[in-house]
């Protein structure tokens, strides 16, 4: 008879508590432009309890489902071509080229690029793990990670980030020489900063982020070329404005907060103030004891995740878990980072908090099985 695995409470109830919080959270942000807008307070936080509703229980059926089925060419391979053909098909098809529009929502095609990448490096370093800085094994992953990459950078940088900076550490502590590491690292670099330069809008926000005053640009630049590649979106006039908001909001906050449903910031000042600067809301209502309270809840699934990871007796578990761990804990470093100012602003949706079905649905499946390799792991 099999022995019953012992579920990884400390993780699901962390889980299921910033996930009803968030909800909460996306209501109160949300509920003053949605009954503007959309002539229902509910309008989001509705939608939002519906992905919930269809979310947990898939992550309890990944919780329930042995990791190791994951691990088939079958699913590694299968899942980065589809999400591949759904990025190309986007591209040309979606007037956004990000979304793909259902009756309950819209779907993010390349939110699901991040299990699909997490998957296929365990896979494919578990079967390379003796052979890893071969050119035999580094060729292949190079080429299914930068075809990956290539296909979501052109219309979502924010993800295409995290998924090159999660490929880095997989491949890190895997043992792939320091050489190639800066060698990527480089290569990355430079593609980042020519995905920037392609979109003014880009190159708008890190300038003015650097540089508000242009007394660095203006020095470097004589000829004026960085200027008037940014005057060709007119999203640039204002780029830091959502930034100082946002810091508004959190400053506003003090020590316990304004109060639930009570921020001001929210009120037409804090733009996307229940996707992507949510946390900054939460520094409002809930001031100082909020935000800690969010950050150490993804301390605890930093904690649980590496756990897992250092405990999980094979490789394909071992890289799943850090895989899953390293993608969750960069996406919330990013954004809440990005809302405090220490970053340019981006458009990171903080995991399990902030207003989004592909961001909620893919969140909570990795969760799943991160889950499923904790309890595994003892």
């Amino acid at each position: 008879m099999a022995q019953r695995l012992k579920t990884d409470r400390i993780l699901l109830i962390t889980v299921i508590f910033m996930v009803l919080f968030g909800s909460l959270m996306v209501y109160s942000a949300s509920s003053v432009v949605a009954e503007s807008r959309m002539g229902s307070s509910y309008y989001f936080a509705v939608r939002q309890l519906v992905w919930v509703v269809i979310a947990i229980p898939l992550m309890i059926f990944f919780k329930n489902l042995h990791y190791r089925k994951l691990q088939t060419p079958e699913v590694a391979f299968s899942a980065m071509a589809i999400i591949m053909m759904l990025l190309v098909v986007v591209y040309f098809v979606g007037n956004q080229h990000r979304w793909l529009r259902l009756p309950i929502g819209e779907l993010q095609p390349s939110e699901f690029a991040k299990p699909a990448l997490i998957v296929f490096l365990a896979y494919f370093i578990a079967l390379r793990a003796r052979a890893l800085n071969s050119r035999y094994t580094l060729l292949p992953a190079i080429l299914a990670v930068g075809l990956l990459t290539f296909a979501v950078i052109i219309a979502d940088l924010g993800t295409a980030i995290v998924l090159v900076l999660t490929a880095t550490v997989v491949f890190f502590v895997a043992g792939l020489e320091k050489r190639y590491i800066g060698f990527a690292a480089i290569v990355g670099l430079l593609v980042c900063i020519g995905a920037v330069w392609q979109r003014p809008y880009r190159l708008g926000r890190v300038v003015r982020f650097v540089d508000p005053q242009f007394k660095l640009v203006d020095k470097v630049d004589k000829h004026g070329w960085i200027r008037e590649q940014m005057k060709k979106s007119a999203t640039t006039q204002d780029t830091n404005y959502q930034a100082d908001q946002a810091k508004i909001a959190v400053g506003s906050g003090g020590p316990i907060g304004v109060g639930l449903m009570q921020g001001r910031q929210k009120l037409f000042y804090l733009p996307e103030a229940h996707t992507d600067t949510i946390y900054a809301v939460i520094g409002e209502e809930w001031g100082l004891f909020g935000t800690t309270a969010v950050v150490l809840g993804f301390v605890i699934i930093l904690w649980r995740g590496v756990r897992a990871t250092v405990r999980i007796h094979d490789e394909f578990g071992r890289y799943l878990a850090l895989g899953i761990t390293t993608m969750l804990v960069i996406q919330a470093f990013f954004n809440i980072s990005v809302v405090l100012g220490i970053f340019p602003t981006k458009g990171f949706p903080l995991p399990m908090i902030s207003y989004g079905g592909s961001s909620l649905l893919v969140t909570l499946t990795l969760m799943g099985v991160l889950m499923n390799v904790s309890e595994h792991a003892g």
